[in-house]
């Protein structure tokens, strides 16, 4: 009989359990260990700290895991059974025990710190934000108020949802951006995936706030996340994304008179929302303009 060497076996072992794991992830290896899981990096200062920590999170877990599991096959092969006579039976082992006594404290200890560390900066609060939205939510659309932002008849400006209009948020990219919410009826949840953050707007008196800054231009399709009634799933709207200037320009425009679809325009951008899933871009034109 052909003995096949301790190493090879302990080799062959690790690798099939990798190939196991692999297989039960239901996806891509490419997918899968891009970024172990988590759906995006996100288009916000904030999402990238979220991203960070996940990640940093499951390479510590993963290194704890092959250590235990290489600890495992190490002794199934070493202290394999090879005759009759028992092994050295050892009571305790003093230095053993206090290593994964403070190993796990000191393990716990820093995933705790950088997980603090990451909701406090998810969850701060600029005194002085460049831009502050109030979001007002019912059934089954949203309302978005710059607050500060007069039109011409000395309102605020506003962009209110509709049947047959997805309401578009604009936004100034790379600077603060914060958000009141609130809700006229029952539960809501602002969400935004590509933001990789939600928050529950509750009825009443409650306000929650949250604060961004987005890097990366673009339109982010925005959900009701809570299960709000009969059209909860329609309640849709959209995050635009621009530049500083356009989004100056924009202000300037909607303070003249012009609406959101005619001020998005007017600074080049699409006028209606363009990731409305599950309504599509031409669908939502029909509408508004039958």
């Amino acid at each position: 009989m052909v003995r096949v060497p301790v190493r090879a076996r302990v080799v062959g072992l690790v690798a099939s359990a990798v190939g196991l794991l692999a297989a039960l992830s239901g996806c891509s290896v490419g997918h899968t260990f891009r970024g172990f899981g988590w759906p995006e990096r996100g288009v916000t200062v904030q999402a990238h700290r979220m991203y960070n920590l996940w990640v940093g999170s499951v390479i510590a877990a993963f290194v704890v895991g092959f250590l235990v599991w290489g600890l495992i096959f190490w002794c199934v092969v070493r202290y394999r059974k090879r005759g009759d006579e028992l092994p050295p039976q050892t009571r305790y082992n003093l230095p053993m025990e206090m290593l994964y006594t403070v190993a796990p404290f000191l393990i716990i200890a820093v995933l705790f710190y950088y997980t603090a560390s990451t909701e406090v900066f998810v969850d701060k609060i600029d005194p002085n934000p460049a831009v502050t939205v109030d979001v007002v939510a019912e059934k089954w659309n949203w309302q978005f108020h710059y607050v500060g932002q007069n039109g011409p008849d000395g309102q605020e400006l506003t962009t209110i949802g509709a049947s047959d209009y997805i309401p578009v948020l604009v936004v100034p990219t790379h600077e603060t951006i914060l958000f009141h919410e609130r809700s006229q009826d029952v539960i809501h949840s602002f969400w935004v995936p590509a933001l990789l953050f939600k928050r529950d707007v509750f009825p009443g008196n409650v306000t929650n706030k949250f604060q961004v800054t987005i890097d990366k231009e673009g339109a982010y399709v925005g959900h009701c996340a809570e299960l709000c009634g009969a059209y909860h799933a329609m309640m849709n709207f959209e995050v635009r994304a621009v530049t500083p200037d356009e989004y100056q320009r924009f202000i300037q425009a909607r303070k003249s008179g012009m609406s959101t679809p005619e001020a998005l325009r007017s600074i080049g951008q699409p006028p209606f929302a363009t990731t409305t899933h599950p309504f599509t871009p031409d669908e939502q034109q029909r509408q508004a303009t039958s």
